[in-house]
């Protein structure tokens, strides 16, 4: 029976975000349970492609690429594939209208990493548009569950939410970008010339981008607005560590924050939330 099919598919996906983030696992927890479905479906397409680009050394990534991306699209049309993350991820797409738009530009950042090296103010902000802001915005599509106008709404600050992640993400793995893969996301900017002002220019910009996300986790419909809200929480506690941290450190090593104190962040998040206080 297919359903048993789309039930295993589904638990793929789940399966591959707990075993890559604990981080994202504890946020998805947190959602309204009709919710976990489809979040962990995009979660799962979004990690293999990034998978392709950054893990398989040694492999045709390009041609692996144009293959996932051609099985992608195949799967939302035949709302089937064999590929039980392609098949949990074109249910989600077609269940929950996510545009055809925003997974083309998604995937023309995964292409990007296969091209570029450094990247100019263009690159930088066309590859947080389509590696983060509109993976956001598929978020979006699940939490609003077709109300047009509170997508409408909420599109700017989810597109600011996902921007100030990635670029947190940027800055907590500078060094393994650099010396692993050999990339540098921020524009212009050399290794040699990292300094204490180029950092802080970078920090000012993740402040404005989460003062505007915050915004709208607030406004979020109350079946998101939790789990949202402890990813924002997670988030902005790895980025204070990071504006804590030493330059020296942060070349050498990849800024964490502790499980112990992951757990901390969910019950705060989940106290402050349920008393009103966000």
């Amino acid at each position: 029976m297919k359903e048993f099919f789309d039930n295993l598919s589904s638990e793929m996906s789940e399966l591959t975000t707990k075993r890559y983030s604990t981080s994202f696992s504890l946020g998805i927890s947190l959602l309204h349970k009709d919710l976990h479905k489809p979040i962990y479906s995009i979660y799962g397409f979004v990690r293999f492609a990034d998978e392709i680009v950054d893990s398989f050394h040694g492999f045709d990534k390009e041609k692996l690429l144009i293959d996932f991306k051609a099985q992608t699209y195949l799967a939302i049309s035949d709302k089937i594939s064999l590929n039980p993350i392609l098949n949990s991820f074109q249910w989600a797409v077609n269940t929950f209208n996510i545009p055809l738009d925003l997974i083309e530009t998604f995937l023309r950042s995964m292409e990007m990493d296969l091209e570029k090296q450094a990247y100019d103010k263009a690159g930088y902000d066309e590859y947080i548009l389509g590696s983060a802001e509109v993976v956001g915005l598929m978020c979006l599509c699940v939490f609003v569950e077709g109300d047009e106008e509170k997508y409408k709404e909420l599109k700017p600050a989810a597109m600011k939410l996902g921007s100030a992640f990635q670029k947190i993400n940027f800055l907590r793995d500078l060094s393994t970008d650099y010396q692993e893969l050999g990339r540098t996301y921020f524009p212009g900017l050399s290794m040699h010339e990292f300094d204490a002002q180029i950092k802080s220019t970078i920090e000012e910009d993740i402040e404005i981008d989460f003062k505007a996300g915050f915004e709208g986790i607030k406004n979020l419909p109350k079946k998101a607005r939790l789990g949202v809200y402890l990813a924002y929480c997670y988030y902005f506690k790895l980025f204070k560590k990071i504006k804590a941290t030493p330059i020296e450190k942060i070349l050498k090593e990849r800024i964490r924050i502790p499980n112990t104190k992951k757990i901390r962040i969910l019950m705060s998040s989940y106290l402050k939330n349920r008393f009103n206080r966000i």
